[in-house]
């Protein structure tokens, strides 16, 4: 008879709700479990260490770390920034794009050692549930999907006394915010982002203002890729991108407060800081500006718009995807330069921009002064033409009155 238990593979965070799915996993289900964490930048080392540690203390086989930080810029945050893809206008999409390639790390770590099943502790009200289901349905259908949490509708209380009924002490006490961190920004939830009326208060935010003189950051793009900060050139993009957040995040920047639409149907608001991917974006949408033809900035911005939705809503293995990127990456040949910031608690503004792509650096004129290019009869004959239909259409309306 074989009596060899089942594998699964568990999203493991070390909160409370993964930690109750080790135990629940294995001691009432019977599983041998496996946890994994997919780092994508939001980790330290020591913070692995301690996830790690308590993994094994609550039962698991062994336990994962997947350092994916650098998957994660190359086939996401470079193609935000192309994109300068704010979610409504607000939100860079921070800890939430980080969930798709943490899902597939997982499932790929769950195939490699042979699992039956996959487990994640997410609850029935957000969007996570969404985006590691999706995800490790299309990358293993073959491979069960267990979550514990969202099916048996479990309350804190539940799962604290079940896990110190069972031996495992620790302070799971429940902090006034939840608090996401991540390389492309911090989210923060709780209290008032629950009301419509209300926005986040000065402590709830993890950085503090420190600085309180103006301070210029210069960023310097090449072909549409952060490469210098100040100067000091970076190839580890991953690392120019942290060099800015230490930087910008002791004057408070970036703060704000998204509301939008779930991937379930309902409104959602959450707070936000995101010091080095507003700067960034900012910045590299100036540089576009002065390096793009009109057309171009427009279409890219069409598609930018459905880029960062899909990616939002657990859409980024859809084929479509692929082809945005391919378009952003080629808008991007001449977005080369560098631009200048003044950084301020809690704002900056945008200085100025140095690119020998700069559309403005031309014989051609300069506007509002001088016109090179052209003489005051060609404008004359330009803007004739130009009215021809719309003096046509008024023209009409007097016939018919």
């Amino acid at each position: 008879m074989n009596t060899q238990k089942k594998k699964v593979v568990l999203a493991f965070s070390g909160g409370l709700d993964t930690s109750f799915c080790v135990k629940y996993l294995s001691e009432e289900q019977g599983y041998d479990v496996y946890t994994a964490i997919a780092n994508t930048g939001g980790f330290s080392k020591e913070e692995l260490r301690n996830i790690e540690e308590r993994a094994l203390a609550l039962g698991a086989i062994e336990h994962a770390s997947l350092d994916i930080e650098q998957e994660y810029y190359e086939k996401s945050i470079r193609y935000m920034v192309y994109g300068n893809v704010l979610r409504n206008g607000t939100y860079p999409i921070s800890v939430s794009s980080e969930r798709i390639f943490q899902a597939i790390a997982i499932i790929e770590y769950a195939k490699s050692i042979g699992a039956d099943a996959v487990a994640h502790g997410s609850t029935g009200a957000g969007n996570d549930q969404v985006r590691f289901d999706l995800t490790f349905q299309i990358l293993a259908p073959e491979i069960e999907i267990i979550t514990p949490t969202r099916d048996m509708i479990l309350t804190r209380e539940y799962e604290i006394n079940y896990l110190k009924e069972r031996g495992f002490e620790a302070d799971f006490r429940k902090m006034e915010y939840s608090i996401n961190k991540g390389l492309w920004g911090t989210s923060i939830g709780g209290k008032e982002t629950l009301r419509s009326e209300l926005t986040l208060p000065e402590e709830a935010y993890p950085s503090q203002v420190t600085c309180h003189e103006e301070e210029t950051l210069k960023l310097t793009f090449t072909e549409g890729q952060l490469s210098a900060v100040n100067g000091e050139n970076y190839t580890d993009k991953v690392e120019a991108i942290r060099a800015v957040e230490a930087i910008a995040s002791k004057f408070g920047i970036g703060r704000d407060m998204h509301i939008g639409d779930t991937i379930i149907g309902i409104k959602g608001r959450v707070g936000f800081e995101a010091a080095a991917p507003m700067l960034i974006i900012a910045a590299h949408k100036m540089l576009e500006k002065h390096t793009l033809t009109k057309w171009q900035l427009y279409w890219k911005e069409q598609v930018a718009t459905w880029y960062g939705m899909f990616l939002h809503e657990a859409q980024y293995l859809e084929p479509v995807m692929r082809d945005i990127e391919a378009m952003l990456e080629s808008s991007q040949r001449n977005v080369t330069g560098t631009v200048e910031l003044t950084l301020r608690p809690l704002g900056y503004t945008l200085v100025g921009v140095d690119s020998s792509f700069d559309l403005m650096k031309t014989d051609f004129g300069e506007y509002g002064e001088v016109n090179k290019a052209w003489t005051a009869d060609d404008v004359k004959g330009f803007t004739k033409i130009l009215g021809n239909q719309i003096k046509i259409y008024h023209n009409v309306q007097k016939r018919n009155k």
